[in-house]
């Protein structure tokens, strides 16, 4: 049977057919082998959970003492004996330094010595008052009787005052004498430097044998002594004056320092200073103190240390949220949807801070969001999946 030119030509279209349809599934087959793999990138699930929004300090702030004193002895002297050395730790009253004082113990010695006789001169003085004031009134009798006359009673009566003015002149020198006691030992005391109150020695100016001299006024000299109260502790930090207004007193916050890592330390705000910073090429500020709820046990924190605080004026519970680190630009996060691929997609925002941000619209609990955003790749409608280690990666609640 010999075939007609139609049927050679259908029998072409089926040949190229094969031919075309095989090559398309060779590409099918070998773009779906050799297609992109879905890159692995770290996740995080969108949760429940409490936001905080909070003032941070804009320079580092540093601790200090509730009560600190840098003293000097109230007079000038050579210093004798030097009772503390740098870093003891020393109770209310206990004397920390003296100066020479012999003088004035010689001083108190004789003021002690001159009390006595005067105490002596007293119970001489009274004792001949008492005598005569007895014989006075005995005349008044003899005289009513008319056995004495009157120059004679006057007489005995005149006697009798004259030795009661000197009995009460005597106890005069008496309280002469115990004040210029006080007077002595109000000079040895300024002699002695003590300790307005419990706390510890951190620096000492001045050896056995040097001279101390306390400031004149209007001109500042170094202190002998250096005493810290730091059984009270507290943080000054500056705030920028665009976050004070939301600063009160008695907002918790938080306080971290450089000194001791990995700790956070509670704390409460204490004061708001009622003025603004105005400092040379750098920003307006208001100083706020922090007080420590506690202070720290078995840690070394040491006055002067660098320290931030972190206050918090609004808090938000069971709220959607999502860690600040992982929003993009614009308030955009990178979603990965349940078909592998990545969107990019906005959300509106409420409090937040540096760890967590509350979300009011654009993610729901149980999303997933990108936290790997510097990986190469991770663009989107990228094709992805999650990786192993998709869970370790979320910060702390």
């Amino acid at each position: 049977m010999v075939a007609t030119g139609q049927d050679k030509h259908q029998f072409k279209l089926k040949r190229w057919g094969i031919v075309i349809g095989s090559i398309l599934i060779v590409v099918l087959v070998a773009g779906y082998f050799l297609r992109p793999k879905p890159m692995p990138v770290n996740l995080w699930t969108v949760e429940l959970g409490k936001v905080e929004a909070t003032v941070s300090n804009n320079r580092a702030g540093t601790v200090k003492a509730c009560r600190r004193a840098k003293m000097s002895p109230q007079a000038g002297g050579q210093i004798s004996q030097l009772k503390v050395k740098k870093g003891q730790r020393v109770q209310k009253g206990q004397i920390l330094m003296e100066l020479w004082h012999e003088d004035l113990h010689a001083q108190e010695d004789l003021a002690v010595e001159q009390s006595k006789t005067a105490q002596s001169h007293v119970k001489e003085a009274c004792a001949l008052a008492d005598a005569a004031n007895r014989d006075a009134e005995r005349n008044v009798q003899l005289k009513a009787q008319g056995f004495i006359s009157s120059q004679i009673l006057d007489r005995s009566q005149t006697d009798a005052k004259a030795r009661q003015a000197a009995c009460d002149a005597a106890k005069g020198e008496v309280e002469q004498s115990e004040a210029r006691i006080k007077l002595a030992r109000a000079a040895l005391d300024r002699m002695m430097l003590r300790a307005p109150f419990s706390g510890i020695v951190a620096d000492i100016r001045g050896e056995l044998g040097e001279f101390s001299t306390p400031s004149p006024p209007g001109i500042p000299t170094l202190p002998a002594i250096d005493l810290i109260d730091d059984s009270c502790l507290y943080v000054s930090a500056p705030i920028d004056e665009v976050d004070a207004s939301v600063v009160k007193v008695g907002q918790p916050s938080r306080i971290t320092l450089d000194a001791i890592k990995g700790h956070t330390f509670s704390g409460t705000v204490k004061r708001i200073a009622p003025y603004v910073v105005d400092l040379e090429k750098q920003a307006r500020t208001v100083e706020v103190e922090v007080g420590f709820n506690a202070v720290p046990e078995g840690e070394n924190l040491l006055v002067g240390y660098s320290a931030d605080i972190e206050i918090i004026h609004e808090t938000r519970d069971n709220v959607v949220r999502i860690p600040t680190q992982y929003l993009l630009e614009g308030r955009k996060v990178m979603l990965y949807k349940p078909n592998g691929l990545l969107e990019e997609r906005e959300v509106t925002t409420g409090l937040s801070n540096w760890q967590f941000t509350e979300i009011f619209s654009g993610l729901q609990v149980g999303d997933q969001v990108v936290t790997s955003l510097e990986q190469k790749g991770v663009k989107p409608g990228a094709r992805a999946k999650p990786a192993a280690s998709s869970k370790t990666d979320q910060p702390a609640k």
